[in-house]
């Protein structure tokens, strides 16, 4: 279990996607620690962002094989999170200039 926030919530994810979700549904997405889990999740960003969540969904994303030549890797598996807030809340960070 962890404990610091900052650990748990690694970045905020700017995708078409997750700009359509934000301005319909006050869903935010955000790239979270692997071995996190929903309460931490949640935690985290109340305490980060000071807004009340009423949803998290997660996602273990693959990572995708990648060739270079006849060279091949794989990218890291990673975790999204969906987070949905309280209608009254924002988070600033997401926020038009």
């Amino acid at each position: 279990m962890k404990t610091d926030a900052r650990a748990i919530v690694k970045r905020a994810l700017t995708t078409e996607k997750s700009v359509i979700l934000r301005e319909n549904r006050h869903c935010f997405a955000f790239e979270v620690a692997a071995d996190a889990n929903r309460l931490e999740i949640s935690r985290a960003i109340e305490e980060l962002f000071k807004v009340k969540v009423t949803g998290v969904r997660t996602i273990n994303v693959r990572g995708k094989l990648k060739r270079l030549g006849r060279y091949a890797g794989k990218r890291p598996a990673w975790k999204k999170a969906y987070i949905t807030i309280a209608p009254e809340g924002h988070i600033e960070l997401f926020e038009k200039v």
